[in-house]
């Protein structure tokens, strides 16, 4: 009867899977492995060796501003252990305010950092911290590539896995950041989150607590890391909205999720820094993580509720679950309409797309739109194969497939809203490409040679052989057991044994395999035969195709080695004759600082640099990079933009000893302060209404420091600052005394003195400019009271 015939069709198919997985790795599998494994380990090594360029030019130094503060941070974690840096305030920071550091940082890197240096220690490789940190992102890059391996092979197979990994190696978006010496948290960021993807995908597929776990694990060191774990924490959510939405909810991502939000979210709040946010109504970025949990708690029950009321019942109360939702919604709308919701932070506005009008988030470059000359810089070819590997997942639409595709489209969108979201761009881009170059590759490699037919792959003979075997093995047990129906049925004078109960029994034997293979093809790409092409069309795309990659190859060694691998502590320039001139004025200064100044006096200048003085100079700053009080912040501007009669008050409120500026006039470096002094002018104008902007721009509406300067511009102690003693200096041959070489102009004002201040140091170049603060008794009386 039909229950028999299910019964068999099981027993038949558990006794073929039984077979396979007694036949084992058959040796072409095994030396395939094999091969991959050593690919991987020749990707790992380029990952490695491509960002040493800035260490084998200079030598191992941290580059950049913020990587400072974090390697002083490492330095005490591992000097003085875990639970003084929990509790460590610091008090050469944010002077008079100081700041608790345990509270205020994603500590994933130091602890990574300092588990490298005691594990490398404990194996008596006494290897010095710095250098520690200064390799720590080159390594990380290696195991980026490995989790993006990871990664795609979970989306599609090994081979587009090898592809992405290779583009990622090497790709500039992703170098940016993890160049040796670059120690700032996305070195480690960018691995948690493709390694987050990788378990979710996985948990997702199988629908098992451990890989849902995994996930969870993966994105609690994300939190550690870096404040982009919000990214994560709104994509995953979005995946599964966008499963529930294609009619693709199954049980396994019911489990999937429960299991990643609830632990992930337990341990994301063990992170100080984070603490309650993810529970928080103050924190819009939390709760649709949490409204996505609760409307899958819903969806479950609703699809349970179907189960056991009628269908006219179930329509009543889904009617009344979306008018629900609908007001729900419709209520927060207002809400955000009319001012109420607390939360919608300015940050947070940005990164939607809305323009900000905090200057001190707008001053920062890395919080500018991108332009699509920095898509071509930054990932190169990998641009025109992103179209092509979302054509493959689209045409093989899986579970797997539409996480891969929301994440390429809502990392594009990000990525053009701020530049410095390229980073999180780069890695979906190396995974479409990887998935669009191995498919095509695929295509055009099935060449048909003259009139033969083609050949079949070992793998597609071994496919067709075990489905024969199969089908054999089901058509005996059906032809057995039709025997021993008939003769019950002729002993008992019913007739043949091809009755209507065999047929229905047939018919729920094929509506059970087609709804295994629903369930199957759900998480599995359907592969069609593809189609052979002519020897000279498949000749003429595949030797494309290697060309593009070699000119990739060219672009991001030269991207590398170019803009990535020149540490902003050292500048280098190559003079006309070929010769190579480096200015080392920044740690000139900085070591003049710590050595030549007492150990408790304070420095004031630009945030810009606060981490390199405290870390290099050892020295209390009043603002740093932390940027986390925007009215300090103005303070310090409103003395740059003011008159020295009136800054003189600010500085000694602040109980200022010393005043650092960075002057490019002399040698053209245009990342100077003048070039930045408009922003400290809008800074301090938000707070201080006596600061105009307009008053800093000449009749004609320009910014400059020529002759039709106004004279707000040019007696500002910026001004005065950067150019004292200039006017008297010859810096171009064919040119006045006072040429500014970075504004390409003869400065207006060159009679500068100084009542309250004195010159201390300046640099070889004149890059870093350092004055005191007279601290004559008698001189207090002159100052004047705003």
């Amino acid at each position: 009867d039909s229950a028999t015939a299910v019964m068999d069709a099981k027993r038949a198919q558990t006794g073929s899977m039984k077979q396979k997985a007694g036949k084992g790795i058959s040796k072409t599998e095994a030396a395939l492995g094999v091969f991959e494994g050593l690919i991987l380990f020749l990707i790992c090594i380029l990952a490695f060796s491509t960002r040493l360029f800035s260490v084998l030019r200079y030598e191992s130094v941290i580059h950049e501003f913020d990587p400072y503060f974090n390697f002083r941070s490492t330095k005490y974690l591992v000097s003085e252990g875990f639970y003084e840096f929990h509790n460590w305030f610091d008090n050469r920071s944010w002077w008079p305010l100081g700041r608790y550091i345990g509270g205020t940082v994603y500590p994933g890197l130091m602890f990574t950092a300092a588990i490298g240096y005691h594990l490398l220690h404990a194996l008596r490789f006494t290897v010095e911290i710095r250098n520690v940190c200064v390799m720590l992102a080159p390594f990380m890059s290696m195991m980026t590539s490995l989790a993006t391996f990871f990664l795609t092979t979970e989306l599609w197979d090994s081979s587009a896995g090898l592809y992405a990994a290779a583009f990622i190696s090497i790709v500039p978006g992703y170098i940016s950041r993890s160049v040796a010496g670059s120690y700032d948290n996305e070195a480690c960021a960018i691995f948690a989150m493709i390694f987050t993807f990788a378990c979710w995908v996985r948990a997702v597929k199988r629908g098992t607590i451990f890989w849902g776990a995994m996930a969870a694990f993966a994105y609690f060191y994300m939190v550690l890391s870096w404040g982009g774990y919000i990214f994560l924490i709104n994509l995953i959510p979005l995946h599964v909205i966008a499963l529930m939405l294609c009619g693709r909810y199954s049980n396994k991502l019911y489990v999937a999720y429960c299991t990643f939000y609830i632990l992930g979210t337990l341990l994301s709040m063990h992170v100080q820094f984070v603490s309650f946010q993810p529970v928080s109504i103050n924190s819009p970025e939390h709760m649709g993580a949490f409204g996505v949990f609760g409307l899958l708690q819903l969806y479950t029950y609703f699809y349970w509720i179907k189960s056991m009321v009628s269908e006219k019942q179930f329509k009543y109360l889904l009617r009344m679950a979306i008018l629900g939702a609908v007001g729900l919604f419709a209520m927060v709308v207002l809400a955000a309409l009319s001012g109420r919701v607390p939360f919608l932070t300015a940050r947070f506005k940005a990164l939607l797309g809305s323009t900000s009008n905090i200057a001190i988030v707008k001053s920062v470059s890395e919080h500018q739109p991108s332009s699509w000359t920095t898509f071509f810089f930054d990932m190169q070819c990998l641009v025109a194969l992103v179209p092509v590997g979302l054509y493959f997942c689209f045409m093989h639409l899986t579970d797997a497939n539409i996480f891969i595709i929301l994440y390429t489209v809502t990392a594009m969108y990000f990525s053009s809203i701020m530049v410095r979201l390229v980073l999180v761009l780069a890695p979906v881009v190396c995974v479409m490409a990887g998935i669009g170059a191995s498919e095509t590759m695929k295509n055009y490699s099935n060449i048909k040679w003259g009139g033969a037919s083609k050949k079949k792959s070992v793998a597609a003979q071994q496919e067709e052989e075990e489905e024969e075997e199969e089908e054999k093995e089901l058509a005996k047990k059906t032809s057995k057991r039709g025997k021993k129906a008939g003769d019950k049925k002729s002993g008992g004078g019913g007739g043949g044994g091809k009755g209507p109960k065999s047929d229905k029994g047939k018919e729920i034997l094929e509506k059970l395999k087609r709804k295994q293979q629903r369930m199957i093809n759900g998480n599995k790409i359907i592969r069609t035969e593809k189609k052979p092409v002519t020897f000279l069309t498949g000749m003429m795309v595949t030797i494309a195709l290697l060309i593009l990659f070699y000119f990739y190859t060219i672009h991001c060694t030269w991207v590398t080695s170019i803009a990535y691998s020149s540490p902003s502590i050292v500048l280098a320039a190559v003079n006309g004759d070929g010769s190579k001139t480096v200015f080392d004025d920044f740690r000139e200064a900085y070591q003049w600082l710590k050595f030549n100044t007492d150990p408790d006096c304070r420095v004031m200048s630009w945030w810009d640099y606060g981490y390199q003085i405290t870390a290099m100079g050892n020295r209390t700053v009043i603002v740093d990079n932390n940027t986390r009080n925007n009215t300090h912040i103005a303070r310090v501007g409103y003395a740059m933009a003011s008159p020295e009669e009136r800054s003189i008050k600010v500085i000694r409120e602040l109980d200022v000893d010393y005043v650092l500026v960075v002057f490019g006039g002399k040698i053209g470096y245009s990342s100077d302060d003048i070039n930045k002094f408009l922003w400290m002018v809008r800074i301090s104008g938000g707070i201080f209404p006596e600061v105009v902007e307009a008053e800093y721009y000449n009749a004609q509406g320009m910014y400059t420091v020529d002759r039709s300067a106004t004279s707000t511009m040019t007696n500002s102690l910026m001004y005065s600052m950067c150019y004292y003693r200039f006017g008297d200096m010859m810096t171009q041959y064919g040119r006045p005394t006072g040429f500014d070489r970075t504004r390409n102009t003869e400065i207006g004002k060159k009679d500068i003195s100084f009542r309250y201040l004195e010159e201390a140091f300046t640099s070889e170049h004149w890059m870093v400019r350092i004055y005191r603060v007279k601290k004559e008794p008698e001189m207090d009386e002159y100052i004047p009271v705003i």
